[in-house]
C-alpha cells in the first residue's frame, strides 16, 4: 500500500486531495513538523529536503508535492489529459506556475505577514505583490473557463486548491473580493466530498499545536543556524 508521509499543511493536503478523489487505498503517515520529524535521518532518507510531502509506493519514492501530482495522475490516468493530447502541454506549464510561483509566494507573504519575528516592509510588499500578482493571472484565466485546463477537473486545479484556499492568511481577509473567479473554483473544490476527506486526515492523529521556541528551531532554522 502507498505511504504518504504528511502533514496538514497546503503542500501535502492537494496530495491528499488526490488520493481521495481517485480512491487510491494509501497508509497516512504523520510527519509533525512542529517537533522537527521533517529533520529525522528516517525521514530525509526519504526526502533529502525535510519538507513533506512524500510518498513511497512500492519500490518508488516521490517528493515534492507537484512531482508526486504528476507520478500519481500519470500511473492512475486520473484527472489528466489523455497521452498525446494537446492539453498536456498546458497542464505542465500551469502545474509548474503553481510549483514555481504561487506556493513559493503564497509561502513566504504567510511567513513575513505572520511569522517573522521582525515585521520588514520590503518583504512583506515583495511577497505579497507577487503572490496577488500571480493570483490574478490565475484570476483572468478562470474568467474564460471552469477549471484551469478547460472543462476539466484535474491535477492543476488541486495544486492550486492546496495553496489557494489559504488566501486570508497569505494576503488578507478581505482579498478573496478581488478574485471572484478564483474563489468560484475555491468553494466548489471545499464543496466536493473528497476535499472534506482530506482535510480530516490530519484529525486521525495529535499534531502539536504550539508554536513555540522548539516548533520555531524546527519550522525556521535560519533564525537558529547562521550561513557560513
Amino acid at each position: 500500500m502507498l505511504k504518504f508521509y504528511y502533514s496538514g499543511a497546503p503542500n501535502p493536503m492537494k496530495v491528499a486531495l488526490f488520493l481521495e478523489e481517485a480512491g487510491v487505498p494509501y497508509e497516512a503517515i504523520p510527519v509533525d513538523t512542529r517537533k522537527g520529524d521533517q529533520h529525522k535521518p528516517e525521514y530525509t532518507a526519504i526526502n533529502p529536503n525535510a519538507k513533506v510531502p512524500a510518498i513511497v509506493d512500492g519500490d518508488v519514492t516521490v517528493f515534492d508535492s507537484n512531482a508526486i501530482l504528476l507520478y500519481l495522475g500519470e500511473k492512475t490516468g486520473k484527472f489528466m489529459p489523455p497521452a498525446g493530447d494537446k492539453l498536456r502541454g498546458e497542464l505542465l506549464s500551469w502545474l509548474m506556475f503553481i510549483a514555481s510561483g504561487v506556493g513559493p509566494y503564497s509561502g513566504q507573504a504567510v511567513h513575513f505577514r505572520n511569522y517573522a519575528p521582525d515585521k520588514i516592509e520590503y518583504a512583506i510588499n515583495r511577497y505579497m505583490y507577487e503572490a496577488q500578482r500571480h493570483y490574478g493571472i490565475v484570476d483572468a484565466r478562470l474568467a474564460k473557463q471552469k477549471y484551469m485546463i478547460g472543462d476539466t477537473y484535474t491535477v492543476v486545479d488541486m495544486a492550486l486548491w492546496g495553496w489557494a484556499r489559504l488566501i486570508p492568511m497569505a494576503l488578507g481577509e478581505t482579498y478573496w473580493a478581488k478574485l471572484p473567479n478564483l474563489k468560484r473554483l475555491i468553494d466548489e473544490i471545499n464543496a466536493r466530498p473528497a476535499a472534506a476527506r482530506a482535510l480530516a486526515i490530519k484529525d486521525k492523529h495529535t499534531f502539536k499545536t504550539e508554536f513555540d521556541d522548539e516548533a520555531k528551531r524546527a519550522m525556521f532554522r535560519h533564525m537558529h543556524e547562521k550561513v557560513a
